[in-house]
């Protein structure tokens, strides 16, 4: 994997102050290779007039060097720091950015509110795949929220409140009383009433950025013993939250440190952070809650690694191949071939299965990813392969097609995949168990038709004839290596499809 650059993302929030670490390659592809934060509590540390004493400038500027030297030992060609709300609503706010600059030699960028909107929409736009909605991205000093249609911004405001200042404001001693969240329900809806937009739109998802809703998500997953621990896409009804904000703010604020999920750095402010979001949810209409886990900073990297075209047109077709090249011991032309075969089939059989929806999109990521696993061992390799999938963040899929494409990718056996679809009864239903032994037994024919990765097979058609499946196959040249992996599957996938697979072979030219 040839290494272009590495580059840093340095996030200068209200209650935290974040790095992550990109490694970029030179065939484009990218990861996150480190990622740090100090809980700053910028929004706390301004005083009345919005001002920053000196002890808390230099705690800043010892923050930001410590994040320099991390940049510096991963080899960083660039650092880009931008600063938020905190920040921003300073009346010294150009000031502040000039002595981090000064003192550090970062060029600290101040965002304005419709900059952070943008940036944090970029960020989730390419990592979920969904047409409209809305965005909200609580943070510790602001709160955003933008309306987007077709995947494109129509609408956006940046209120000056979020978890810590409300917090500040309404909260004492970690805690909030009645009186304090009925105000801090008035203070959002009467925000939300200067910006009519917000409630002309209802029945649309609700797409949450931001502290609150991750940590409200990590909070769920753990009280449901949910089966994958994926913050990102994850979905929440109206109920579960609503019932969520009541145990939480019932609870004080050492009760709330002991709710499994909760960090002890942001129990003092869930409560108003979700005050917020449940506020903004209710005047919007919207119908459910999705969970985004990336945001501002992911959309401050797109903007500074592409910026000629930060936002992808297809989200789930950009994370499949940059997760392909960044397993480059993957033949990139063994996968697209053996893709081509299996949706070939897939097609042909279309009478004999009747799968419609988005089932032919799960065997073709499958297909492409079936053998990343090799990057960490060639032996069991699809056991790697199915870890892989199953925490690599496929974005553009639910949690439920992440799993499904995992383990048709992976499928050896129906004995090897009853533990693995046991551990995800929580997601699975019964009749996808079915969907992954057919699209899995399907897989296995498309790429032993290519086990000598030389591509010998010019075309391919199939047809279900009474038992019979009858491949016919027009080699481009000698098949003997397929041919013979073909036949060893002739009894597995019979078990699968009820079908006896019959080679009819067309000379080769």
């Amino acid at each position: 994997m040839a290494l272009m650059e590495r580059i840093g993302i340095i996030d200068i929030g209200s209650n935290s102050i974040r790095l992550v670490v990109y490694e970029c390659t030179a065939s484009g592809a990218y990861r996150v290779i480190d990622e740090t934060k100090e809980s700053a509590r910028l929004s706390e540390r301004l005083d009345k007039d919005g001002r920053i004493a000196e002890s808390d400038m230099q705690y800043i500027t010892d923050t930001l060097r410590r994040f320099q030297l991390l940049c510096e030992h991963h080899g960083a060609s660039r650092i880009r720091a931008v600063a938020t709300a905190a920040v921003r609503n300073s009346p010294d706010s150009a000031g502040i950015a000039r002595e981090l600059t000064e003192r550090t030699g970062l060029a600290v960028e101040v965002l304005s509110g419709a900059e952070e909107a943008r940036l944090g929409f970029l960020g989730m736009i390419n990592a979920i795949d969904i047409k409209d909605g809305f965005v909200i991205d609580i943070g510790g000093g602001s709160t955003e929220v933008l309306l987007f249609r077709d995947r494109a911004v129509l609408k956006s405001v940046s209120f000056p409140f979020g978890a810590v200042n409300t917090m500040k404001r309404f909260g004492k001693n970690g805690d909030i009383d009645e009186a304090g969240a009925q105000a801090i329900v008035r203070m959002v809806e009467d925000a939300a009433r200067d910006e009519p937009w917000i409630a002309s739109a209802p029945g649309l998802p609700l797409v949450g950025l931001g502290g609150t809703i991750r940590t409200l998500c990590k909070v769920d997953q753990r009280d449901r013993k949910y089966s994958l621990p994926i913050t990102h896409h994850y979905q929440m009804t109206e109920q579960s939250v609503d019932d969520w904000l009541a145990r939480l703010a019932g609870a004080k604020l050492e009760q709330r440190k002991r709710i499994e999920g909760l960090s002890k750095d942001r129990a003092d402010i869930i409560v108003p952070g979700l005050l917020i979001l449940h506020t903004l949810f209710r005047v919007s209409g919207a119908s459910h809650y999705v969970i985004s886990g990336s945001g501002l900073r992911d959309g401050v990297f797109f903007e500074t690694f592409r910026p000629d075209a930060p936002q992808f047109t297809d989200v789930l077709e950009h994370s499949v191949h940059n997760l392909l090249a960044l397993h480059p011991s993957v033949s990139l032309k063994h996968v697209l071939h053996v893709e081509r075969l299996a949706m070939k089939l897939f097609a042909d059989l279309t009478e004999e299965h009747g799968y419609g929806g988005r089932v032919g999109t799960y065997l073709h990521v499958a297909a492409l990813l079936y053998r990343i696993g090799i990057s960490i061992n060639y032996y069991n390799y699809y056991k790697h392969t199915y870890y892989l999938m199953a925490h690599s963040r496929v974005n553009g899929l639910t949690h439920r097609e992440i799993l499904l494409c995992a383990l048709i990718a992976s499928f050896k056996s129906e004995k090897r995949l009853k533990p693995l679809f046991a551990a995800h009864r929580d997601l699975l239903a019964e009749t996808d168990f079915g969907l992954i032994v057919r699209l899995g037994a399907l897989l296995q024919v498309a790429v032993a038709l290519d086990r000598s990765g030389t591509q010998p097979i010019a075309t391919l058609s199939a047809r279900a004839i009474g038992r019979e499946l009858r491949l016919a196959v027009k080699p481009r040249r000698a098949w003997d290596i397929e041919r013979r992996e073909l036949q060893s599957l002739t009894k597995d996938f019979g078990k699968s499809w009820g079908l006896t697979l019959q080679i009819v072979e067309s000379p080769s030219p």
